[in-house]
C-alpha cells in the first residue's frame, strides 16, 4: 500500500518538529508526508527536520486544511492518509500495524490508534514525558488486534481513500477553525462504507498543546452547536448529540468556579449558552463562532 502521512499545523512549528522527529522514528516510512500550513511561519524550520516533506499552503482551518491534504494524496495515488495532528507522537511501529490492519482487512475504512496519554484532557503534556511514555509502554496482546470503535480519533487516524473519492466525502468546511468534531463527522460518514477499528499496536501520546487553540468563547459555543449540527447531517446520533452538549456545559459551569489554570471554564460556559440562546431562536450555524 501507498500511505501518506498528513499533518494540518498551524501556529506551532516548534511542537510540529518534535511530531516529525517521532515520524522519522517510524519502522515503515510513510510514502508521503504531507504538511498543510496557512502561513510560513507555521512550519518555521520543518524542512530541515523533514526535507522529504510536501509543503501545502492553505486558508486557516482545520477540515480546510484536511481536504487540502486529501486531494494532495488521491493525485499522488495513495492508498490512505494517516492524518496525525502536530502534537501527537507516534511509537515507532504505529505506521508499521496500520499499514498491516489495512492490507489484511480490505473491508477497514477507517483506523484509529491507542492513545496512552491524552494532555488534551489535561494541562498537556511536555515532548520530553511524552517521550518516556512511549519508552516504557510495554504492549500486551496480538499486535494486529482491532476492535470496532465508534468514530477516528482526529489526532490519530487513518483513512482508505478509494471509498472517501468514490463517494465525495470531505472534511465539512462549514466548521470553521478548529472544527469541533470534524473527526466524528467525516469518519462515521465514512463508517457507512466499512468498519471503523480501533488498533491496539497502534499506539502513541497526544500532548495536547494549548498553544493557538480555539479560545474558550468559541469552543464553547461549538461544543454545543456543533453536536447538533452534526445530528441534524445523520452523521453523530441524536442519543450522543444531546448527552455531549449537555455533559460540557455541565462540566464548565462547575468547573468555572475553580477552574483549571490552563482551561478558560467561564468563556466556554458563556459560549454554551449563546449557543443554547442561538438553538432556541433558530439561529444557530457553527460558523457563528468567527463573529463571535
Amino acid at each position: 500500500m501507498r500511505i501518506a502521512i498528513g499533518i494540518a499545523t498551524r501556529g506551532r512549528a516548534a511542537i510540529l518538529a518534535e511530531t516529525l522527529r517521532e515520524v522519522h522514528r517510524q519502522l515503515r516510512q510513510p510514502d508521503r508526508l504531507f504538511i498543510c500550513h496557512t502561513v510560513p511561519e507555521d512550519i518555521a524550520g520543518a524542512a530541515a527536520v523533514a526535507p522529504e516533506a510536501e509543503f501545502i499552503a492553505s486558508p486557516p482551518g482545520l477540515p480546510r486544511q484536511r481536504n487540502a491534504i486529501l486531494d494532495a494524496a488521491a493525485a499522488d495515488g495513495c492508498d490512505a492518509v494517516l492524518f496525525l495532528d502536530d502534537d501527537f507522537l507516534p511509537a515507532p511501529g504505529y505506521l508499521a500495524v496500520t499499514d498491516a490492519v489495512l492490507r489484511e482487512r480490505p473491508d477497514c475504512v477507517v483506523t484509529t490508534g491507542t492513545v496512552l496519554a491524552d494532555g488534551a484532557k489535561g494541562p498537556g503534556i511536555p515532548p520530553a514525558e511524552g517521550r518516556a511514555i512511549l519508552a516504557q509502554d510495554r504492549p500486551e496482546g496480538p499486535p494486529l488486534a482491532a476492535t470496532p470503535h465508534f468514530n477516528g480519533y482526529g489526532c490519530n487516524m487513518a483513512i482508505r481513500l478509494a471509498p472517501a473519492v468514490a463517494h465525495g466525502l470531505r472534511f465539512d468546511e462549514a466548521l470553521p477553525l478548529y472544527a469541533w468534531y470534524e473527526d466524528i463527522d467525516f469518519t462515521r460518514a465514512l463508517g457507512r462504507h466499512g468498519a471503523i477499528l480501533r488498533l491496539a499496536g497502534a499506539r502513541g501520546v497526544h500532548l495536547g498543546v494549548k498553544a493557538a487553540r480555539t479560545p474558550g468563547l468559541r469552543l464553547g459555543y461549538s461544543q454545543v452547536v456543533n453536536p447538533v449540527y452534526l445530528a441534524r447531517k445523520g452523521t453523530f446520533p441524536w442519543n450522543h448529540a444531546i448527552p455531549s452538549a449537555a455533559r460540557h456545559v455541565a462540566m464548565n459551569l462547575v468547573r468555572s468556579a475553580f477552574p483549571e489554570p490552563e482551561v478558560d471554564r467561564w468563556g466556554r460556559f458563556r459560549g454554551n449558552m449563546i449557543g443554547l440562546f442561538d438553538l432556541l431562536r433558530g439561529r444557530a450555524a457553527p460558523s457563528r463562532i468567527l463573529s463571535l
